[in-house]
């Protein structure tokens, strides 16, 4: 079995090295080929696995010693429970569908064969940030998936706006890392050992620890080092207020979108905290701050949603917003709804950045939704499929999302941390916000009047230009295929919730104190799946969800007129929301002219002003002036160097007396 551990990872990065390095002599077929074989290899290796680990077989061991510094040891090694296998069979399969879907989308790039390679090793990168079992690996697939993102999002690398936008996911998420980074470090410092189940075992009798961090004030330990990994999180998750470049990242084409930002990189900072969770639960503290984080970017960057006219956008917001409701659930100490609804947000999300994906390839690469409308009859797959996310998105009862959004919901409620009211309010709000841009995309989209005649392409297109020559229809089996096989999951992959959250499924991979249990609390009331979508007929989320669903369809199709009003009568609101809330402005001020501000002092204050002026310059004045002195003294009158002579034995000779 630790042989199909080495194949799950190692399989994709033979085929992205094949393809990167090789990708020339074998072209573009035998470039999505080899990739796509070594994604069917790791898939079915992670369902072997995880079967495996459901009859209880769980590995922690190395794999291979990196270097040894004293008594510590720097290892690549694999931890095999049920947290992590969940997380290959999800990472494996949503990234098998991703490489099946770009032979359709990416087919007229000249990038092709790259764009496999990049794919491939992103996919490496991730599987080995679950799979580790130190935070060595951890850092080291923690950082692979940040460069290789990079690489992805700034794929199109002729075009300023996808420089501009990796650049600044590679940015922003290096301030995260920092934090990150810091939390490992102050780990190996107290607890001598980067290994989990070490650190894990020794954690409580670190619990009393206190650290200065400024002098005459004590922190708990374990608050530091916990909110210095989550601050790690906030830039991998994209949680506020280190949320800004995953809109922005829409500049990468479809394919990353849904691998990025349904199932990978993006949940790599709630699967981090998860497997953290035996040092979160000494912090009462980092847990509040973890909860009322996610209820923040749940409720503000939904909002944001609403106003947003690219698809793909909207899809960027929704998924910073669930990303908030996982946060939220890893708060309220429910770490095993925020991973169930890690795992059914990884297959509605990214059937709904695919179907996006396949409405604007039909339109040419057109990405506004204010010049679509009416695609239902040209795509038919393509808007069932998304339809089907949709729901599964807003939470409607018998849809995966309901499953895991109603638990993390009433997790927030049952939590008595502080913090947990605000963020009940937060999370259950954003149900009817969730329910309305989700909707206005499926209505702006698929229904209506047909508004994409005579707009030229827009967005991603990649050396593709002009109006629509033809009328749109169904994208390639290569493209639908992976729709309908991520609309299944989308559909029924919440009915396992019955054994994933009151079973006690992850085991010992969770650990949760007995006063934060709030998932036992549930446990106590639950009576199945057709109980929980029964009762789920009469809480406040449905009806939430359904006046969304209600006011998306009269705004957008009944009144197709009203957005614009309301636009124009909500002023600054619509403003703020249209804006982001500034933060852009405030980081590009802030951080970007800061640093322009900070180099031109530099190179003003310090460069021309000190190094020049005084060091360069000064010193040549100075020995300028210590000559012209010499100079005047060595005049070559010898009635003058006897003058000098007299008053030096003068003065010598009066010192020597008045001594």
């Amino acid at each position: 079995m630790q042989l199909l551990y080495l194949i799950v990872p190692l399989a994709p990065l033979a085929g992205a090295i094949v393809a990167g390095l090789f990708g020339w002599a074998i072209g573009r077929r035998g470039a999505h080929w080899i990739t796509i074989v070594g994604m069917v290899v790791a898939t079915v290796a992670s369902a072997i696995v995880f079967l495996d680990v459901l009859d209880g077989n769980i590995y922690n061991g190395p794999v291979y010693t990196w270097l040894i510094s004293g008594n510590s040891r720097f290892e690549i090694g694999f931890l095999i429970d049920r947290l992590s296998a969940t997380m290959m069979l999800v990472v494996s399969f949503v990234s098998l569908m991703v490489h099946i879907y770009t032979i359709g989308y990416m087919a007229d790039d000249p990038g092709y064969q790259r764009f496999f390679s990049y794919i491939s090793l992103f996919t490496f990168s991730m599987l080995m940030l679950v799979m580790a079992n130190n935070f060595l690996q951890l850092f080291f697939g923690w950082e692979a998936v940040g460069l290789v993102s990079y690489l992805l999002i700034g794929f199109w690398y002729t075009r300023p706006t996808a420089i501009h936008a990796n650049l600044k996911a590679f940015l922003v998420n290096r301030v995260g890392d920092f934090g990150f980074l810091l939390g490992i470090a102050l780990i190996l410092m107290y607890f001598g050992t980067l290994d989990y189940a070490a650190v894990f075992g020794s954690a409580r009798t670190l619990a009393g620890n206190t650290i200065e961090i400024l002098p005459g004030g004590a922190w708990s330990l374990m608050t530091v080092i916990c909110i210095l990994l989550f601050v790690g999180a906030m830039g991998k998750s994209a949680q506020f207020p280190l949320h800004v470049w995953l809109p922005d990242s829409m500049e990468g084409p479809t394919p990353i979108s849904a691998l990025i930002h349904a199932a990978t990189m993006v949940t790599a900072g709630i699967f981090m905290v998860a497997r953290m969770s035996p040092l979160y639960e000494l912090s009462e503290t980092a847990l509040s701050v973890v909860m009322v984080i996610g209820a923040i970017t749940a409720l503000f960057m939904a909002l944001v949603a609403i106003v947003q006219n690219d698809i793909k956008r909207v899809v960027a917001y929704s998924t910073l917003s669930q990303l908030g409701y996982m946060t939220v659930a890893l708060g309220a100490s429910a770490y095993a709804a925020g991973i169930f609804h890690l795992a059914t947000h990884a297959f509605f999300k990214a059937l709904l950045f695919l179907g996006a994906g396949s409405v604007i390839i039909a339109l040419h690469h057109q990405q506004d939704m204010r010049h679509m409308g009416g695609l239902r009859k040209y795509l038919p797959v393509t808007y069932w499929t998304t339809l089907i996310g949709a729901i599964s998105s807003a939470g409607i009862p018998g849809f995966a999302g309901f499953f895991s959004k109603d638990s993390i919901i009433e997790a927030a409620h049952l939590s008595k941390l502080p913090g947990a009211g605000f963020a009940y309010a937060a999370v259950l709000l954003t149900v009817f916000v969730t329910a309305l841009y989700t909707f206005r995309l499926i209505f702006m989209t698929f229904h209506g009047t047909e508004r994409f005649r005579g707009h030229g392409a827009h967005g991603e297109a990649h050396g593709h230009g002009g109006g629509h020559a033809h009328e749109p229809h169904e994208t390639p089996a290569v493209v639908t295929v992976p729709l309908v096989l991520l609309a299944i999951p989308s559909v029924c992959a919440g009915w396992v919730i019955g054994p994933v959250l009151f079973g006690d499924y992850f085991g010992s991979a969770i650990v949760v104190a007995p006063s934060h249990d709030v998932l036992a609390q549930m446990g106590e009331h639950f009576g199945g799946v057709v109980a929980m979508m029964t009762h789920g007929l009469v809480t406040p989320a449905l009806w939430l969800a359904v006046a969304g669903i209600v006011t998306a369809w009269y705004f957008y199709l009944k009144r197709p007129d009203l957005p614009e009003v309301v636009r124009r009568k909500a002023g600054l609101i619509y403003t703020i929301l249209e804006r982001k809330y500034g933060f852009d402005e405030l980081y590009q001020w802030l951080f970007g002219d800061g640093a322009v501000r900070f180099g031109t002092g530099l190179w003003k204050g310090g460069d021309v002003a000190v190094i020049d002026g005084v060091f360069v310059n000064g010193s040549a004045r100075l020995v300028g002036w210590f000559a012209g002195v010499v100079r005047f003294l060595q005049s070559g009158f010898i009635y003058h160097y006897a003058f000098a002579m007299i008053i030096g034995i003068l003065v010598l000779l009066t010192m020597i007396f008045l001594i």
